[in-house]
């Protein structure tokens, strides 16, 4: 029977033997942390995507969040109904949360918020080339981008990476807010539904999140956070490219993919990653020497 993961994903790790460099550490992580509220992206990043959007403050981030946990839960609850979901035993999900595992680590310095979210990563049987991560944290593989594209862990990481941006930098809190607008009709609106204007923008939320639509800026900084996050985690930089090329291939061949619809692919994108691999580069080496 498929089964869902219950548990969120630990993103602890073993503390290694007290060392000098301890006290210092714990010092710069907080720095961090504090940078990170006050500017939107940690101090320490390689990668340059800017401060967070200041739109995204329009609405409540637990809102939002409340909003992924459902659809997410409602998603899962269909595919389990349709005997897709996959069970703890499944190796393809052992595989993916074993990768999420790792990049889990370094995802707080780009959002304090993560810290306390309840990490989860399930997997569904569908032909479909599409993944995502709702905000809280709640990751989503389809069998068929692992199945067609034949993806490698660190193809994986970077789709994987991706998504978990997307999250972090609160895309979706963005883009809800700029979409949902501040006018008068907006809250007359929802005062006769008895919502407030932030419960209308939280109940729209949960029939948007999956197929919502980012702009090109938002997906440019998914990509080179998410490249930083994977290299970090150990995960070849090179494998972003690979990926997208992956993508272009099956695009052509099947006239268009669903995970395209949200995720423009193009040269430029390339490009782009291309540019910002050398970045990271002693991140991923760092990483795999550890």
């Amino acid at each position: 029977m498929c089964t869902r993961c219950e548990r969120p994903i630990s993103a602890a790790s073993a503390a290694s033997p007290a060392s000098p460099w301890q006290p210092r550490r714990a010092f710069l992580l907080a720095a961090a942390g504090a940078a990170t509220a006050a500017l939107g992206g940690p101090a320490f990043a390689q990668v340059n995507v800017g401060n967070a959007s200041v739109a995204r403050n329009l609405v409540p981030a637990d809102k939002i969040e409340a909003a992924g946990v459902q659809q997410y839960g409602q998603l899962l609850a269909q595919a389990r109904a349709k005997n897709a979901l996959a069970g703890d035993n499944n190796a393809q999900l052992q595989r993916l949360r074993a990768i999420a595992q790792r990049l889990i680590p370094f995802a707080t310095p780009w959002n304090t918020r993560a810290r306390e979210w309840k990490w989860e990563v399930n997997l569904i049987g569908s032909k479909q080339i599409n993944a995502f991560c709702m905000p809280g944290g709640k990751i989503a593989f389809f069998t068929g981008i692992l199945e067609q594209l034949k993806l490698s862990d660190d193809e994986v990481a970077m789709v994987m990476g991706h998504e978990m941006a997307h999250a972090l930098r609160e895309h979706a809190r963005a883009r809800m807010a700029k979409s949902a607008g501040t006018g008068a009709a907006l809250s007359i609106g929802a005062q006769l539904l008895g919502l407030g204007q932030v419960g209308d923008i939280a109940a729209r939320a949960g029939t948007q999140l999956i197929t919502l639509k980012f702009s090109r800026s938002d997906e440019t900084e998914a990509d080179l956070v998410g490249l930083e996050l994977a290299a970090r985690a150990g995960y070849d930089p090179k494998a972003s490219v690979s990926l997208w090329n992956k993508m272009a291939t099956a695009s052509k061949n099947q006239g268009g993919l669903s995970f395209l619809s949200t995720h423009p692919s193009g040269t430029d994108r390339i490009a782009k990653l291309e540019a910002n691999i050398p970045k990271v580069e002693s991140l991923y080496r760092n990483a795999k020497r550890s």
